[in-house]
């Protein structure tokens, strides 16, 4: 039978919430709008609904309005029914409802992150363990050593010792045999890069290699050390090596579609910094690109750096990817709607209302509060003494009366320049609640907990003053 719900509204929102109710209603729901009778269904309290929400027979769950403030657990027990807290915006309706069917399940992936820190020859062993906790917290499996050249490492046993100390695994990264042979000697765990030329090193320790070919795109080489590493039953990874972009990339796309479909079964590589290091772009982009291409070829290693400012995200990023990915993967479905963590500049529906229904709304306002929307316009801001729209803060000031109140100034400047970003990008925006950047930028007090039975925190305009205010 099909899921019975209640979704409880005010009168001006009515029409919105039943052409919803109407687009979700299938085999598995039966969603009925119950107008509470008031205007505004923010403005509800526990008490008006216990008196005047009338629940039909059969019903499964209720779900209140997102800026509802009551008691749900109150209200749970009286209608002996669950009531929950939806979305704050109709236009998420459908989103909500979704994927309270169905939990996405972000905990698996597939793809191993080597995370590399580039100047470790320049760093004492404990500064290397402080920097290989940050990228092992951003979803990095594996520390990379990396070595420059020309630079000696005298404590490079000493660096992997204290990484395995610290519950790492820990692979070294030179274009130098020795440090290589001393690495895989002190117990490295993987060996970045060995080719036909270098390959005996392999024996010397229990590193595992990541194998290149001995020459600029000269697949034969690669080919010949795999077959070589078979031969030996040691595990290894095969890695084409991804080119930047207008030196070789899409040829070296290629060589990883041509390895895999020569080569089904075994373990590949890729590195993705000369894409996103030397890319003048944002990472998330071009990290969601990348995974994909893992995702499709079951590449199942990469090598992530965070040298550039515009990079130090990188390994996040891609720690987010591989799950949603997977999960999609696993779903036989498209990477939508499996997390929005890659979605840092814009968000997939910006604006939650038109400015027809915000004028609507606006001019059943009666008391002084000032709301700020958001919507193609441009920033709207209003109370029961007027309608202000712009796209510019500044614009929008000399018409909020705000007295000799500088908290409540300073809030309303706060609100308006983040209500201006999210008009300009074209993302969501909340009053009183912060911007979502995906994992670029993560912020507490996220939307995604609107559904949650508890209270939340007052905001910037209801919060009580402390004693030293």
């Amino acid at each position: 039978m099909a899921e019975r719900i209640v979704l409880v509204t005010g009168s001006l929102a009515e029409p919105r919430v039943k052409r919803v109710a109407e687009e979700l209603n299938n085999a598995d729901l039966d969603p009925v709008v119950a107008n509470i009778g008031v205007k505004v269904a923010a403005l509800m309290t526990t008490e008006i609904v216990e008196r005047r929400l009338k629940l039909p027979d059969h019903i499964d769950r209720v779900i209140m309005p997102g800026r509802f403030r009551g008691d749900l657990e109150r209200l749970s027990d009286h209608f002996g029914t669950r009531f929950e807290r939806g979305p704050e915006e109709i236009a998420d309706l459908p989103q909500y409802l979704g994927q309270a069917a169905r939990k996405i399940d972000l905990s698996e992936q597939d793809v191993k992150i080597f995370g590399e820190i580039v100047d470790a020859t320049l760093m004492t062993p404990e500064q290397i363990v402080e920097r290989a906790r940050k990228y092992r917290a951003d979803g990095a499996d594996v520390i990379d050593l990396g070595c420059l050249p020309d630079s000696p490492f005298p404590h490079l046993e000493a660096a992997i010792a204290a990484l395995h100390a610290d519950g790492a695994k820990v692979s070294v990264d030179s274009f130098n045999s020795e440090e290589l042979s001393r690495a895989t000697r002190a117990g490295a765990d993987y060996l970045f890069s060995l080719s036909e030329k270098t390959i005996s090193i392999v024996d010397e320790g229990p590193a595992a290699p990541i194998l290149i070919s001995a020459g600029a795109a000269d697949m034969d080489s690669l080919d010949r050390v795999i077959d070589i590493m078979i031969a030996k039953g040691r595990p290894f990874y095969a890695d084409p090596i991804l080119d930047p972009i207008h030196y070789g990339f899409t040829a070296s796309v290629a060589r990883y579609y041509d390895l895999r479909k020569r080569r089904p079964d075994i373990p590949i590589l890729m590195g993705i910094g000369n894409v996103t290091e030397l890319t003048d772009a944002d990472t998330t982009g071009i990290n969601a690109i990348l995974m994909g291409m893992c995702s499709e070829l079951h590449i199942t290693a990469v090598l992530a750096v965070q040298v550039s400012p515009h990079c130090r995200t990188a390994i996040k990023e891609f720690d987010r990817a591989r799950r949603e990915y997977f999960a999609a993967r696993k779903a036989n479905a498209l990477p939508q709607g499996f997390g929005s963590g890659l979605m840092a500049l814009r968000d997939r529906k910006g604006f939650a209302s038109t400015p027809e229904e915000i004028r609507a709304l606006a001019s059943e306002i009666r008391d002084h509060n000032y709301r700020i929307e958001v919507a193609e316009d441009g920033i709207h801001i209003y109370n029961r003494d007027g309608h202000h729209v712009s796209d510019d803060p500044f614009q929008l000031f000399p018409h909020l009366h705000v007295g000799t109140d500088p908290g409540h100034a300073f809030y309303l400047g706060v609100e308006t320049a983040r209500a201006e970003i999210a008009y300009r990008l074209g993302k969501r925006y909340a009053q009183d609640e912060p911007l979502e950047f995906g994992v670029v930028a993560e912020t507490k007090g996220s939307a995604d907990d609107a559904h949650l039975m508890k209270f939340k925190e007052a905001g910037s305009t209801l919060q009580k003053p402390s004693k030293s205010d």
